[in-house]
Order: structure tokens, then sequence, then C-alpha cells
């Protein structure tokens, strides 16, 4: 039998859950510890996890035999956070975190978590178990109820790949397909289902783990030169090209790329907020500010430009129709995109379908530098500081008189928000819908993480933990924006942030209500020529209200709130800064009048988007 590998690095947990009596000379001795001697060898350092008898076996290899080091358990009360804080992970590092679930009853907890995860495009390695495959090892009851014949199937259609291993070296060989698959472009979980009689049985022979140098994903695939000179010479000759920001990678270098060809090209740049922070918010370049929805100010863009460079916007053709009225704009749009590889027919998270007139099947980030560079050979270098269409900017609204009335709205919240973190290095984490543009400042690519991707009411808190989990030790100050439904419904992902001391400032924008559901009814009334004043019945969390930050206090996190005054806010955001420079989880809840700083995705009709 082979010993422990003892390269493992402690990840930033380390203070926390420390085994005892390990002795010094661990050997594997179950199939489970070979399973988890080859997961420790993927460099992985965190498992986060709600623990179940279907993984028992693995578990105690975590445990006893790795010592629970890389990777690290991190305990959470559902497991939809389990798959939450992966997912925020993911978005920060663009790696992978193990998640285990227990059985097919975890596995349903976390579905909705795991489809936010395929349609934000992110890496992750998910262990399920299964109850003994061979009915005559399993428990009376239990065993039976929670074993399923083909347990991948209640997801297989929202992650990338799946497998069900029936020996040893099929799980090893399954954990790095898994690795491979995951970390390919378009990024998506993966999920490997390890039946429990195959983890407790004792392990017999050597066991032969690859070398993992040889099984790396493969590079992002380069575009086709002839579509790079097409597309140069296309961005070139526009008088009106407009840069389309999506879904690009978290690299500084990439960052500082993508200024280089918006400036090559003199592009207005347009960003949203879907998707994490892409280009520099206050460069003269980016003139119109992010949002949800488009404004004005953007559809006038779309429709006036000749030329448009779409790299991996979310839903293309949705955007240009909501912007133009019909996906076929009269500019030249050139695509680029791998999405396409992992389009499935169960759920249509590839939105519509766009026209292209060139489209390139690279991730946008490997196209950046050969087509800077055919840019800069016909224009030798030259830069552009200011877009070469001219846009005409509504005027901003004037800011609203602080204390000039009882209670604040979700604008002057965020005025504030932002008054009193400039200046600070913070990463939000979230914020949320019908947030303001002009609170929407980004310089850098860690400054903002964009959104669950699937829409999952209560993901996040357990993102928002992920990300500030990936970001300890970076000198970020992890920021939080949320509405007071997906914080009850995520809230006791709370505690894991309190038990491993996590810091992350939560700011919970509560409007006592379903609000963004409160959009939809008014508009029914309105279509319908019915009662708008009825739009709330069904939708308020009030009378009583609920205590949120009680709620947190209760998991062991400082908090503090209703805040019900603008002037009140300053002071407890000075507060809760000061307690995550200090290494810990704070929540406040500030208490606002329903309604959003802009307009909301949902106030439209269906018909005219």
């Amino acid at each position: 039998m082979a010993t422990r590998n003892k390269k493992s690095a402690a990840g930033k947990l380390a203070h926390a859950d420390r085994p005892a009596n390990l002795g010094g000379n661990r050997r594997m001795g179950w199939n489970s510890d070979a399973i988890a001697e080859f997961a420790q060898r993927l460099d992985l350092k965190y498992m986060s996890l709600v623990p179940g008898a279907s993984y028992r076996g693995f578990h105690d290899s975590i445990v006893n035999y790795l010592g629970n080091t890389n990777p690290q358990m991190v305990i959470c009360m559902h497991e939809e956070h389990s798959v939450a804080i992966a997912h925020g992970y993911a978005k920060v590092t663009e790696k992978p975190m193990f998640v285990s679930v227990h059985s097919n009853v975890g596995l349903m907890h976390a579905s909705m978590a795991i489809f936010n995860a395929w349609c934000d495009r992110v890496p992750m390695i998910i262990f399920g178990a299964t109850g003994p495959v061979d009915a005559d090892q399993r428990r009376p009851w239990i065993d039976w109820i929670h074993t399923a014949r083909d347990q991948g199937a209640l997801i297989r259609d929202f992650t990338k790949w799946d497998d069900q291993p029936a020996s040893v070296p099929a799980t090893i060989e399954a954990i790095a397909r898994a690795r491979q698959i995951t970390m390919t472009a378009p990024n998506g979980p993966t999920y490997i289902n390890l039946d429990a009689g195959l983890q407790e049985g004792k392990l017999t022979g050597e066991v032969e783990f690859p070398d993992m140098s040889r099984y790396e994903p493969a590079p992002p695939p380069a575009p086709p030169a002839d579509s790079v000179a097409i597309a140069a010479d296309l961005l070139v000759k526009a008088k009106k090209p407009v840069f389309l920001c999506g879904r690009v990678s978290r690299s500084q270098e990439d960052w500082d790329k993508r200024v280089e060809l918006a400036e090559a090209i003199g592009a207005v740049v347009l960003t949203d907020m879907h998707n994490s922070s892409a280009f520099p918010t206050e460069h003269p370049l980016h003139v119109v500010e992010g949002r949800f929805r488009p404004a004005d100010a953007t559809k006038a863009v779309i429709e006036a430009a000749d030329v448009i460079l779409a790299y991996d916007w979310l839903d293309l053709a949705g955007f240009l129709t909501q912007c133009t009225g019909s996906p076929n704009v009269k500019a030249k749009v050139i695509n680029c995109s791998v999405d396409m590889y992992i389009h499935r027919g169960w759920s249509m998270d590839y939105q519509a379908l766009p026209a292209a007139d060139l489209f390139m099947l690279s991730p946008p980030d490997a196209v950046t530098g050969p087509l800077l560079a055919a840019i800069d050979k016909k224009t030798k270098g030259a830069r552009h500081k200011t877009p070469k269409m001219k846009v005409k900017l509504p005027k901003p609204p004037a800011p609203p008189k602080k204390g000039a009335k009882d209670g604040m709205s979700l604008r002057e919240m965020a005025g504030c928000v932002t008054e009193a973190l400039a200046g600070k290095p913070v990463s939000y984490a979230r914020v949320s819908l019908g947030w303001p543009g002009f609170a929407s400042k980004f310089t850098g690519p860690m400054d903002y993480y964009g959104h669950d991707g699937g829409g999952g009411v209560g993901s996040g808190p357990g993102i928002a933990i992920g990300i500030a989990l990936a970001l300890m030790g970076s000198g970020r100050i992890p920021v939080a924006i949320v509405g007071d439904g997906d914080f009850m419904m995520g809230s006791n992902a709370l505690w894991t942030a309190a038990r491993f001391k996590i810091p992350l400032l939560m700011v919970v924008a509560n409007n006592r209500s379903y609000y963004n559901d409160e959009t939809h009814q008014e508009r029914m009334a309105i279509v319908r020529g019915r009662p708008v004043e009825n739009k709330w019945i069904g939708q308020r969390l009030d009378d009583p209200a609920v205590d949120l930050a009680g709620i947190a206090r209760a998991q062991g996190i400082d908090s503090e709130g209703p805040i019900w005054e603008l002037k009140d806010l300053p002071a407890a955001l000075a507060r809760g800064v000061k307690a995550v420079q200090a290494g810990k989880p704070y929540v406040i809840d500030v208490r606002i009048d329903p309604g959003y700083a802009e307009i909301n995705m949902t106030t439209a009709s269906r018909k005219k988007g």
C-alpha cells in the first residue's frame, strides 16, 4: 500500500476543524483512501458539503487519512449553499472547488444551485453518493430510498458530464476527466456519483495514480487567421464601432488588453450588471453606465452602430432586440463566443439565436491579442481615448438631498454605500436588482462579480461567501448587496461564514417584499385594466417584519439594524468595514422604500421585450 502524499498545502481556513490523534504514518487501507489521495493531488483547497451516510467512507478518508487538508471540508447548512459557495469561489479564481452532496436527497436540494452554476458557466467538481448498488449490502429502509439507478439523470441536463464509476481505477479516471472537462471552456459543473459499497471496501493491491500534467485541459482555441483579418478590417473602417464586453476572464492582463483593443478602434464600450466587471466604467470610452436592463442611451448607441464586436455577451439576440426592436440590426456583428458548445435541449439558457456577420468560435480573451495585433498593423498603433461615435447622454437626475424625507430609497442607499466605500479596495460580490448604474463604478476585474446565472432566489448569501472565501488574504473588502427575499431564502449560509471566520460585509436592501414580482403584478393590472393598488397582495414580507439582523446574530455574526434613516447608514457601514478588515463577517439590515432605482427588466411586456 502507498503512503499518504505529504505535499498537501493548507488553505486559508487551516485554523478550523483540525483532526486529533492521526499519527505520523497514515497508509491507504480502504478504497475511499485512494479516492481521497487522488483528490488531494488535484490541489483544490476546499470541499463544501452537507454530510451524509452515503459518502461516510469518503468523509472518513478526507478527515482521518488526509487530515482534513487539501481539500478541507467547509461545512454548510444546506446543499444549495455548498454549491453556491463553490460557485462564488469559481467566479473569483476561475478554478473549481470540490462539493459533496448526500445521495439523491442531497442532490435534489442542490439542483437549483447547480443550475445557477451551469447558467453562469463556472467550473466545479461535485461528488455525490448512492447507497450500495449491490442490493445485498443495503441497510433496511434508508439505503433503499437513498439509492437511485441513474442518479446523474437528475441533473444531467445542466451539467457538462457525469459518471458513476464502479472501481477505484475507474473513479480515479473519472475525477481526472471531471477536472479536465469542467476547466475546458465553456466551463460548467461536473458530477461523480460514488457507490457507498465501493467506498467502504478494503483496498487490494497497489494503486497507480496518473501524472496529472498529462491530463491538463486544452488551451482555448485560437481564432482563425482569416477571421481575425476580416474582423480587423471591419473595425478599422467602422465609423461608429461598439464593443460589448460580456463573459470575460478575471485576469488583469486580459483586462488591460481589452482596454487597449477598445482604444485601438475608438469603440463605445458597453457592459452590463449580469456579468462580472469587464471594463473600467470611468474610462471615456465607457460612456453609458451598466445596468441590468438597457438604458435609453444604450439603445441609441446600438441603433447608431455600424460594427458591433460582442465578447460572449449574455443573450446577444435578446439584447439587440430590446435595443432596436429586432435582432437583425443594421450593424455588422462580430460574435466571439464558445457558448454554443454547451447547449442542451432541456433548458434554453442559451437564449435566442443571435445573427452574426462573423462568428469566431473562440473564448473572447483568446481573440484580443491576435485582433489587436492585426488592427495595430493597419493603424500603426493609433489609440483613441474618446469614442469615434458621439453619444448624447441624458442629464443625470439630481442627487437626493440627505435627510429630505423619512426613510430612504434604493437610490439613496446606493449613493450612501458608494460614498462610504469610496477609495477602499471593495469587491462587490453582488448587487440587488434595480441597483443604479451611477453606483456601479469599477476599475478592475476584482471589483464586481455579477449575478447568479440562473435567477435562483436565495443564491446571494452562498455565492457571496464563496467569493469572500476566495478573496481571503487579498486585502479586498467583499461586499454583497442582497434583497431581503434573497437573504431569507439563503440566510443559513451565514453560519458557514461565522464558523470559518470568512470576512464579508452583507448589506440587505430590505423593502419587505418580493418586489420584483410586485412589478409583474403591476404590469398585469395595467394590461388588464385592474386595480394597481392590489399588486402587493401575496408579495409583502411584513406584519410581522422579519428580524434579519437577529437571524444573523443567531448564527454568530455581528449585525445591526434595521437602519431606517439615511443619516444613520454611514456609521453602520463604517462599523461593518472595520469588522471585515478585522477578519469577521458583518450584516446590516437597511429598510428601504419599495421600488427600483432604475427600470427593471420585469416592467416591460413580454412581446415588446
